[in-house]
């Protein structure tokens, strides 16, 4: 029997990427089905990267989402670290706290609902 020895380039190397919280993920699934129960959306993406996690909503299959809710760690210190970015791409509101963020769409599915 001979000797293993590892390589050092076999280490491997933990890619560091941002994702959402498991209470995060619940919070904005759960605004999504809402809005699909309500007609309104048809199909969401998520993307991670290094530096944010997306959750896009689509109201048809569409080139572009009509909001994205990006969740950007390294901002937590200066305007927050979610924003509500409109299809156009425009922020529409930022903060620290996600159902702040929420908000805006919240009261758009209240508009929907109660027509």
């Amino acid at each position: 029997m001979g000797t293993v020895t590892p390589l050092p380039f076999a280490q491997r190397t933990v890619s560091q990427q941002t994702g959402f919280e498991r209470a995060e993920l619940i919070r904005i699934l759960d605004l999504y089905g809402r809005m699909v129960a309500a007609g309104h959306w048809r199909d969401y993406a998520m993307d991670f990267h290094r530096d944010a996690a997306i959750f896009s909503a689509f109201r048809r299959a569409a080139e572009r989402p009509e909001y994205r809710i990006e969740k950007r760690p390294a901002l937590r210190s200066r305007q927050g670290m979610w924003a509500l970015v409109s299809e156009a791409g425009a922020i529409l509101k930022r903060g620290d706290e996600l159902a702040n963020v929420l908000a805006p769409v919240e009261r758009k599915l209240m508009k929907l609902v109660s027509h």
